[in-house]
């Protein structure tokens, strides 16, 4: 539904002060010529999302969500999209009227980071939090519903594995001291650690094949991402799902299709300065 009255919109977590939400969001409003329209970042923790949400009203178009929010904000909602409830993960409030709506544009990003333009054989994820299930869900819409899933403890991957079956899918689960010498045969691996977590892998990593998208961008480039590359492989930045989950936001907060150039450059203006 498109609205030309101002509306505010805000990315929230916890911490949340280096967020490029703000950049790309405040850019698209720019170029769609959405005068009055405010985007801002919130510190929220999840003890204080309740009482949040329960304050927005008509003057919110949406709420962007990154950690520790994007599964404590289920239960707050009036209707979750099928796409975020089987993934098990909400990067995306809509507010229609008194209606709140949950979606995952993490998803999109993900397969259009890619960009692949073709079905992937096989998979790695590092991971399992909840942007790994959203990759679980991408890769299955890419072709592959049973990658290799690396985590920290098998034991304590219950949520992926749960949205896993939720999913339909079956990935094998590995921890990630198997990583190094096993994710350089995969057509495609998506590492959704936080950053830094990956460099000691990155330091052991000898082959690579494949593409890497690294989800994390800080530093840029990653540390795995400069040794996937000199292993052979080719790279995709974190910076780009980051720039195609919010085009997804924007157009589902605006009722406008994404001015996805400008997004663009001014994410890149970012990172640069």
């Amino acid at each position: 539904m498109t609205s030309s009255a101002p509306r505010r919109a805000a990315v929230l977590g916890h911490p949340v002060a280096h967020s490029l939400s703000p950049t790309l969001h405040r850019a698209a409003y720019a170029a769609l010529g959405l005068d009055g329209w405010q985007y801002d970042a919130v510190d929220v923790t999840e003890e204080q999302l309740p009482g949040f949400v329960r304050g927005l009203d008509e003057a919110w178009a949406g709420l962007s969500l990154t950690m520790p929010l994007k599964q404590t904000v289920l239960p707050l909602l009036d209707h979750v999209e099928p796409l975020a409830e089987v993934v098990g993960a909400v990067n995306t409030v809509l507010v229609q009227g008194r209606t709140l709506v949950g979606a995952n544009t993490d998803v999109h990003g993900i397969v259009a980071a890619l960009d692949l333009g073709g079905p992937v054989s096989s998979a790695a994820v590092l991971g399992a939090g909840a942007t790994a299930s959203s990759t679980l869900a991408a890769l299955a819409q890419l072709g592959c519903t049973s990658p290799v899933v690396y985590v920290r403890a098998v034991a304590r991957a219950g949520a992926l594995m749960r949205a896993a079956h939720r999913m339909g899918v079956t990935p094998v689960y590995r921890t990630l001291d198997a990583a190094a010498a096993e994710i350089g045969r995969a057509d495609v691996v998506v590492s959704t650690l936080p950053p830094h977590a990956a460099d000691d892998l990155a330091a052991e990593l000898t082959q690579a094949t494949g593409t890497l998208l690294d989800v994390a961008y800080d530093p840029r480039p990653t540390a795995l991402s400069v040794a996937w590359a000199a292993a052979g492989g080719a790279v995709v930045g974190g910076e780009q799902m980051l720039l195609h989950q919010a085009a997804e936001q924007v157009r589902l907060m605006t009722g406008h299709p994404a001015p996805l150039a400008a997004m663009a450059a001014a994410l890149e203006d970012k990172l640069t300065t």
